[in-house]
């Protein structure tokens, strides 16, 4: 990084604007910075989740996400800057693949809980598929990484995934119960 923060209070955003790596300034209400801001969120909910006892294959698998969610947000920073790759995106495949040979078949629908790492995890999960859906509104207005797409869907998907891990850990797995 050439270049770093010093001086965290600049006042240059207070005309509802603010600076990509690239130099340029955008609206605060632009899609990008929108976008940015969700993958920021879901890194700090997977602090949250890392925070707490996990086993070590979910670690495993989300620990290197936090690397990659903010090369995602560096990417998006830095337009047309690609750091998310395919290879990334097959990491997460492995992991799903890998989390899923210990779990039986979803029968009903989860809801968020199970205890407290479950929980975290659905909060997690949520909020990378709010990324996966502000990286496509973003998409509509201007090409981004197909990768860094996939990438999000894949994410939530391996959110999910340990969610029931954990949740199979700890308080179990709620159903919904219909009516």
């Amino acid at each position: 990084m050439g270049h770093r923060l010093s001086k965290i209070v600049t006042r240059t955003g207070d005309a509802g604007e603010t600076g990509l790596a690239t130099g340029e300034r955008i609206a605060k209400t632009h899609a990008r910075v929108d976008a940015m801001g969700h993958v920021d969120e879901l890194n700090c909910c997977l602090g949250l989740l890392l925070a707490v006892e996990l086993p070590e294959p979910v670690r495993a698998a989300l620990a290197p996400c936090q690397h990659e969610l903010f090369n995602l947000g560096g990417e998006l920073s830095m337009p047309p800057a690609q750091l998310i790759t395919e290879a990334h995106v097959l990491r997460l495949d492995q992991c799903l693949s890998d989390l899923n040979e210990s779990l039986p078949p979803l029968k009903e629908f989860v809801l968020p809980g199970g205890g407290e790492a479950a929980a975290r995890a659905h909060l997690a999960r949520a909020v990378a598929r709010r990324v996966e859906r502000a990286l496509w509104v973003l998409n509509a207005q201007e090409p981004v990484n197909l990768h860094g797409l996939h990438y999000a869907n894949r994410l939530s998907d391996l959110l999910f995934v340990c969610c029931r891990v954990l949740a199979r850990g700890e308080a179990g797995e709620v159903s919904w119960k219909r009516g």
